[in-house]
């Protein structure tokens, strides 16, 4: 009996929903920590925020669905569970990746802009102060 198609069975539900809850976390949590990089701006943030969770869906999502078939057939029960460690693995490990990726993107556009306000004044300029001519 050929069990491959179990394993498709097996595989396609549980790597598509893992890769569905980190998305998910990913956006709740990245909504968050971009609108304290984004300060009063919320459409920026937000914008941003989709933008990086579809691409992370768009990659892991491709991952998975090209990752799926196997060229060798599956023939018992302990062929379903070994191919399936194998691809479940690596599916996680490549999340795992672009979680890491993620968090670095949002780590380096958090760090961009503490120092783009770091060199603003902290206070407007008031008035023109004209330098002292020198004493002769």
């Amino acid at each position: 009996m050929d069990y491959t198609v179990v394993s498709y069975a097996a595989y396609l539900p549980f790597a598509l929903g893992v890769t569905v809850w980190v998305g998910r976390t990913l956006s709740r949590n990245g909504r968050l920590f971009l609108s304290a990089v984004f300060p009063g701006d919320d459409k920026l943030a937000d914008a941003v925020n989709h933008l990086l969770v579809v691409g992370f869906y768009l990659l892991n999502l491709g991952f998975v669905v090209l990752w799926m078939k196997t060229d060798d057939q599956v023939g018992s029960v302990q062929g379903v569970f070994d191919a399936l460690s194998v691809k479940l693995g690596s599916v996680l490990l490549v999340i795992g990746v672009m979680h890491l990726a993620n968090v670095y993107v949002l780590n380096r556009i958090r760090r961009r802009g503490t120092m783009d306000r770091g060199q603003r004044p902290p206070v407007a300029p008031q008035g023109l102060a004209w330098p002292t001519p020198p004493q002769a």
